[in-house]
């Protein structure tokens, strides 16, 4: 991978780790204000979805895993975190 692609990577991994940080972090305080349970789903889905995102990184980057692996971890915790998230908002209390 060329300098700037992994450098235009890194950027963008780290701007979803922190949107994705603050979207749960704003989620879970939410949660703790109301006491919602969908909003606790909420909060985990994001995070999930967040996670997926760093051990992407994490695993392309520094582990050095083959890209099919790292895009499939990736896939699954996002699958996962969205399925979450779908069941937070369709259970909404």
């Amino acid at each position: 991978m060329s300098p700037h692609v992994s450098i235009t990577v890194i950027a963008l991994k780290t701007l979803t780790l922190l949107l994705g940080g603050l979207i749960t972090f704003l989620a879970y305080r939410a949660y703790r204000r109301t006491h919602s349970q969908s909003l606790g789903a909420l909060a985990l889905g994001f995070a999930i979805v967040t996670l997926g995102a760093l051990l992407a990184g994490i695993s392309d980057l520094i582990v050095e895993l083959p890209i099919q692996q790292t895009l499939l971890l990736e896939s699954t915790l996002t699958a996962g975190g969205f399925a979450v998230i779908v069941y937070s908002l369709y259970t909404g209390d």
